[in-house]
């Protein structure tokens, strides 16, 4: 991908010139609470570099999917406070996107100030599908920043949406690609470009039909494939086993059967699995065969034996991908598969491997399970672009950057 990044726009210049970044914010809460910050810390290399050079900084961000209406749930408040604390100095907050308020604060603006916009989605035009309800919008977020005004993305998860502030603003601006976004792509690049073999990837998460596109685009370009989450329940199925009330897609049955008999050699399917009679950390759980499933309980990780066969071949890897957990990892009970899985591809990585965690809850799992994730090579921000991205899928937001 030739574009310019943001060392030839600082190489331009930006002191006393206002510029408009594209951040993803889109952290988890709980109430007020952010419990992840992983996307605020990735942010910083590049607010810091426009900071430090005397850039006035305006970030575009979401947080959730409110209805394109402002919604308090969705208030990018908590954002403002933690990037503040990060950044070690004041982020204000505008009332609102690129209305009155917005307007007032960014003018005010002197070098190295840093304003947070209120959260995009609150206006409908942010994700609207017609292109002159989106260009109008772009339009007030350029007038933010002015004449003389830069756009930076550098929100990696959001690069593959055809959004006002993703892909129609840069139309308009002088448009660079920020540390973050040149080292996703730098990294993915790597990824779909001769990678270093065996080459392994791990995909887990809830629906069969959200990583179909990924399977069949990387199954015949990689050594294993494994298969755990939600997911695996579906391929089970179609293997004949009965899987309880274990998360079930019945109309991908028949996809399953068809890759699992066009990639039989590459497919790897748990033997085992840990059971619960509800969906809940205190659930009664037990671990049986994955031909023993009760029919009153559900699939909530992968077993022991899974784990220990998926650590064969993922330790013996020089590649690897990971996108989505093993099983419901939010749940101490439920942990352990996806725990053993990522120590796994630890393991290869302090041996040479080199391991990408595809972003998105494998990324929330590393953290929320304390995982070190200094001894993986990289942990993406964006999970459902980094899949497009490996599906060879044009992304709006990184092919705006090129013009």
């Amino acid at each position: 991908m030739s574009v310019k990044t943001l060392k030839d726009l600082l190489a331009e210049g930006v002191s006393g010139r206002a510029v408009l970044v594209r951040s993803d914010f889109n952290v988890p809460l709980d109430g007020d609470k952010i419990t992840d910050p992983g996307r605020i810390i990735a942010s910083l290399p590049t607010l810091n570099a426009l900071i430090d050079a005397g850039a006035k900084v305006v970030i575009a961000a979401h947080l959730g999917r409110p209805k394109g209406t402002p919604d308090p749930k969705y208030s990018l408040a908590p954002v403002a406070e933690r990037l503040g604390e990060e950044l070690g100095r004041n982020v204000q907050l505008a009332a609102d996107v690129v209305g009155s308020d917005a307007l007032a604060r960014a003018e005010g603006l002197t070098d190295g100030d840093v304003l947070l916009l209120e959260n995009v989605r609150f206006d409908a035009r942010e994700t609207s599908k017609v292109d002159a309800e989106r260009e109008s919008m772009a339009k007030q977020l350029a007038e933010l920043v002015g004449d003389d005004g830069a756009f930076v993305s550098d929100g990696f998860g959001v690069v593959h949406r055809k959004q006002a502030s993703v892909y129609d603003v840069a139309k308009l601006l002088p448009h660079f690609a920020g540390q973050l976004v040149e080292r996703e792509v730098d990294v993915l690049t790597k990824l779909t470009t001769d990678p270093a073999r065996p080459y392994a990837v791990v995909l887990g998460g809830s629906k069969v039909s959200d990583k179909l596109g990924v399977i069949e685009s990387l199954a015949p370009k990689v050594d294993t494939l494994v298969i755990g989450g939600g997911m695996a329940f579906t391929f089970l199925a179609a293997q004949g086993h009965s899987v309880g009330k274990s998360l079930l897609q019945e109309d991908q049955i028949d996809v399953c059967k068809d890759l699992l008999e066009r990639f039989a050699d590459v497919i790897h399917l748990p033997v085992d699995v840990v059971v619960g009679d509800t969906f809940a950390a205190d659930a009664e759980s037990d671990t049986v065969s994955v031909d023993e499933i009760p029919d009153e309980w559900m699939g909530l990780d992968i077993g022991p034996e899974s784990v220990n066969r998926f650590a064969a071949v993922l330790t013996g890897a020089k590649t690897i991908f990971w996108n989505g957990p093993m099983g419901v990892f939010e749940f101490p009970k439920f942990a352990a598969g996806t725990k053993g899985v990522a120590e796994a591809i630890i393991t290869a990585t302090d041996n040479g491997a080199f391991s990408v965690v595809g972003g998105g809850d494998s990324a929330a799992a590393v953290r929320t399970l304390g995982l070190p994730e200094n001894h993986f090579s990289h942990v993406s921000t964006g999970g459902g672009a980094s899949l497009e991205f490996l599906e060879g899928k044009e992304l709006p937001g990184l092919k705006v950057l090129e013009d």
